[in-house]
């Protein structure tokens, strides 16, 4: 029974675009892949926050719709990467892969705005889907099966967690809660799992580069961001994230300045900055929590972009090795320029976003006393500037080299970076205007003059190691090993010794078992008889062995 009916979920308008069109051709179907984010976007700032549709099903109250102020902040993040990846993409021919990128989209929204488990749950499995039909899309299937299968694990956590729950506490609301039980530590398994936590993190950059040109942009967008939101509403400041999220930042810096590949690069990239945001919603603080929003909207932002010039590079040469490319500038100065944005963002260099974003956390980290964690973070974000501010133009745009390049970027494609790159650019330099969506960190000091000078003094540090360390920092054609080896390479190296170490362990340990099973048959034959002539056991006999058994117990009880 509908308890309140409240205004249409932007998540609705994206799904229905992404299912009708597969149905309709030509100018039709790209017009509606580029309305149908406009839409959705216009009615994220049309919903009044507040309550808005709630169902009683089954006994439980769902609420489909919860407009908020960080459901707004998302939701708007999700609707411009939706507008810029369309933006980019409409001349992508595949129309499978444009349904599956606004079913994702859609899904994305109708997470940010979920208000109860269930809702949650269901637009989860909904974004596994949309995601895995994009990587499908460009015909890379065993690629697309194994991102499904982590995502599928992923889900199946969550949905034990969430079961868990709702069992335990009737209750289905999206409250703040700590991982006290086993049913919470699923859930929270589970969302860390789509967030790219170790020691799973490697289907990121296993999955994202298989995308189309235009499909990775989209990858990179909602999945992750997704998983943090989700970490906000229901485990902020949970412990154990403060540590999960700085270990994604090492790992997403360090498998960055080994790899040769500009997509996968990025890839590892996303995993290191939403550490950056896992550690801030550990901290729990208000200020915490919205930058980890803010940090999410500039992110995408700027993740984006990135990807845009490797898809606009992709296209344009059929390659994205750094040892392949080199002295694109001249050939393609507005992806190039596109490119030094997205980085300079990501790095946090003032006037961008990301600077804003990213003081913001250490901001949020100095509030909450956390000096180790600003410490280690601050070195991360220097550290990135080595291999999205220097390492990768340089080898890729600026280096030795001419990468032949075959076809040009089309119109839409440059009026998509156009858009981001104005969209990182003004908030950086006006932050006021972040402020107004994220009031949180009104009280945050960034554009003034000792900030500027401290986070330029890291960057020309950075600047200098780079100089140094140039012969180390060159790509090479090698692949880097990552924690997927020990399941995907590791049974497949090991299945030739199989037979020497069956031959050598097997058959004793056979017979161990053949007597172990012997002497249990025995054992049980005996206990049936005891059991049965317990009534001629003497009161002795009761007794000491009652007292055995409470003792037992109590020693359990006690432990």
């Amino acid at each position: 029974m509908t308890e309140t009916f409240g205004p249409l979920s932007p998540a609705l308008i994206l799904i229905l675009a992404g299912l009708i069109l597969p149905l309709v051709k030509g100018p039709l179907r790209n017009a509606l892949f580029l309305l149908a984010p406009v839409a959705a976007l216009a009615l994220v700032w049309a919903l009044p926050l507040g309550p808005g549709l709630a169902v009683d099903w089954l006994g439980l109250n769902l609420v489909l719709i919860a407009p908020d102020n960080m459901a707004r902040i998302f939701g708007t993040a999700f609707g411009i990467a939706a507008i810029a990846g369309a933006l980019f993409g409409v001349t992508q021919p595949s129309a499978t892969e444009k349904a599956a990128a606004l079913l994702y989209a859609g899904a994305a929204q109708g997470i940010a705005f979920a208000g109860d488990l269930v809702t949650l749950f269901v637009f989860w499995e909904i974004l596994a889907i949309g995601s895995t039909l994009v990587i499908w899309s460009n015909g890379h299937a065993r690629a697309g099966l194994r991102y499904a299968l982590i995502h599928v694990l992923g889900g199946v956590l969550l949905f034990a967690g969430i079961s868990a729950e709702i069992s335990g506490s009737g209750n289905v609301a999206l409250h703040a809660m700590r991982a006290d039980t086993i049913g919470r530590w699923l859930m929270l398994a589970g969302i860390l799992v789509n967030a790219g936590a170790l020691p799973l993190s490697a289907w990121v950059a296993d999955a994202y580069p298989k995308a189309s040109w235009s499909g990775a942009v989209f990858l990179s967008a909602f999945t992750t961001k997704a998983a943090v939101l989700v970490l906000i509403r229901l485990f902020p400041g949970e412990p154990a994230l403060t540590w999960i999220g700085l270990a994604m930042a090492i790992y997403g810096l360090t498998y960055a300045l080994l790899e040769n590949d500009i997509r996968k690069l990025l890839s590892y990239s996303i995993v290191g900055q939403v550490g950056f945001m896992v550690v801030a919603v550990g901290i729990g603080s208000p200020l915490a929590l919205a930058a980890a929003a803010l940090h999410a909207l500039a992110h995408i932002l700027y993740k984006s972009l990135l990807m845009m010039a490797a898809g606009s590079i992709l296209r344009a040469t059929g390659e994205t090795r750094l040892t392949a490319l080199g002295g694109l500038a001249r050939s393609m100065p507005f992806t190039a320029v596109a490119m030094l944005i997205g980085g300079f963002s990501l790095a946090a260099l003032p006037l961008t976003a990301g600077f804003v974003s990213k003081s913001a956390i250490l901001a949020a980290l100095a509030e909450g006393q956390a000096g180790f964690y600003w410490f280690a973070l601050t070195a991360v974000s220097a550290g990135s500037f080595l291999y999205i501010g220097l390492r990768l133009p340089w080898f890729a745009l600026f280096g030795p080299g001419s990468a032949k390049v075959m076809a040009g970027s089309a119109p839409s494609m440059l009026a998509a970076m156009g858009l981001l790159c104005v969209l990182l650019v003004v908030p950086g330099c006006f932050p006021g205007l972040l402020e107004r969506l994220v009031p949180e960190i009104a009280g945050v000091p960034i554009l003034t003059a000792d900030h500027i000078l401290f986070q330029l003094q890291m960057l020309v540090a950075a600047s200098c190691i780079f100089a140094l360390l140039l012969p180390l920092l060159r790509p090479s054609a090698g692949s880097t090993l990552d924690f997927d080896w020990l399941w995907r390479e590791l049974p497949r190296l090991a299945a030739p010794h199989w037979r020497r170490a069956w031959a050598l362990f097997g058959k004793p340990v056979v017979g161990i078992w053949a007597e172990t099973r012997g002497r249990w048959a025995s054992f049980s034959q005996r206990s049936i008889l005891l059991l049965g002539a317990a009534g001629n056991w003497r009161t002795g006999k009761i007794a000491i062995w009652a007292t055995a058994l409470l003792a037992i117990y109590v020693l359990i009880a006690a432990l």
